[in-house]
């Protein structure tokens, strides 16, 4: 796939899944015409790469899936990071302006300024997204470009990452025999798949709840002010309810899918169904109650951190579109209904991917917003310029370090 193609592809590094989907056509008019979701087979844990021969294994069935129901073939790749190595935190830059009308070049300089902070040695920025521009003490100007004064400044929202997590996201996919066109956080790829632009205007959280990590994304006048990435994930659900009804993981995660609600009041206790049981022994027959007893309390925990990350952003009153829940955890029944007992004063829905067409009701399903997101271009300078990247195991380390060069 070269460079000018419109045809791109996202994949969604998750811990439990990686999912692939590829679009074409011009930037605000994407349509999917290739999906493909498949475990990822124990290769990932919390959002980084554990076992390098699973994930490219898993990469590879994803792609060339998504590739043969979308008629095509796919050479390059967006990847979606998350996890607790990423960190989000907003940057100040200020410089002077030469002419006395801000040029392109003032811009670049004051962006430049407000992304160069001191980073630990195994971290690397990978995104620097404005918030505000500053002229002359005259604030929330979006461009100032063709302005006149003498002193502009730049608030930006930085994220980093784990060297160690990019190197070894780009080695699976280049054992893959894939370029990494580009690396993006998975909050920000969900948001611009799910949230719509009054939202983002509003203020908002987007909450993308994934198998091993839960990414927050917080907004508010169309600008990012609070990212992170928790160690906590649907899978901790699955591994509770595999102890407390005593079945296998994959029969968990099934039941989870298929019976599981956020709140035990929903459910009526009379409901049953039946549990696999550990050793070939016969199934038992119990209460759906006694699951979502199982449930609640660890998404009463999780809705708990969320509210903490609200406050550190530090604008609770000013999100009046409250949050937005996406990823595979929000299909469960009543997650909605929990957030806002828990979130109080705050409406809370769940988002699947909008604003798209081709195979729209394939991945009309929270478990997409990532992979979507990844294929769109709704925010400006979200992500590194593409770059060439060699394949084969043996260049991975020279083409990541040119990825990194030319990343800010």
């Amino acid at each position: 796939m070269s460079k000018t193609s419109d045809i791109v592809a996202g994949l969604d590094l998750g811990s439990s899944k990686i999912a692939c989907v590829i679009a074409e056509g011009p930037p605000h008019e994407r349509q999917i015409i290739g999906v493909a979701v498949l475990p990822s087979s124990g290769g990932l844990r919390e959002g980084q790469v554990v076992s390098i021969e699973r994930t490219t294994e898993a990469i590879r069935e994803a792609v060339d899936e998504a590739s043969r129901m979308a008629g095509c073939q796919i050479s390059s790749v967006r990847i979606g990071l998350g996890g607790p190595s990423m960190m989000g935190f907003n940057s100040d830059g200020t410089v002077a302006v030469r002419t006395g009308r801000v040029a392109t070049t003032d811009v670049e300089r004051v962006l430049e300024g407000a992304r160069a902070v001191a980073l630990p040695a195994d971290k690397q920025v990978l995104h620097a997204l404005p918030q505000e521009f500053i002229l002359d003490g005259h604030d929330r100007i979006r461009s100032p470009v063709g302005m006149n004064g003498v002193r502009l400044e730049a608030r930006v929202h930085v994220i980093t990452a784990a060297r160690t997590a990019l190197v070894n996201a780009i080695e699976c996919a280049s054992r893959a025999e894939l370029q990494v066109e580009r690396a993006m956080f998975g909050g920000l790829a969900a948001s611009a798949s799910v949230l719509t632009r009054e939202e983002r205007e509003l203020g908002c959280v987007l909450v993308d709840i994934g198998g091993g990590t839960t990414d927050i994304a917080v907004w508010y006048d169309h600008a990012l002010v609070h990212t992170v990435s928790l160690d906590w994930g649907g899978d901790e659900l699955t591994r509770q309810i595999a102890r407390g009804l005593r079945t296998p993981v994959k029969d968990a995660e099934m039941i989870k899918q298929q019976h599981g609600a956020a709140l035990a009041t929903m459910v009526d206790e009379g409901e049953t169904m039946s549990v696999p049981s550990v050793g070939g022994r016969e199934p038992q027959i119990r209460q759906r109650h006694l699951l979502c007893e199982i449930l609640e309390p660890g998404l009463e925990d999780l809705f708990g951190r969320i509210a903490q990350e609200i406050e550190v952003a530090g604008c609770r009153e000013l999100l009046a579109a409250g949050v937005v829940l996406t990823g595979g955890t929000a299909r469960l029944s009543a997650i909605a209904d929990l957030g806002e007992e828990i979130l109080v004063g705050m409406p809370v829905r769940v988002g699947a991917p909008r604003g798209i067409g081709g195979l729209a009701d394939v991945v009309d399903d929270p478990r997409y917003a990532n992979a979507v997101g990844l294929c769109l271009e709704v925010f400006e300078g979200v992500s590194p310029p593409p770059v060439e990247q060699k394949k084969g195991r043996s260049r991975v380390w020279g083409g990541f370090r040119r990825l990194i060069d030319s990343w800010f």
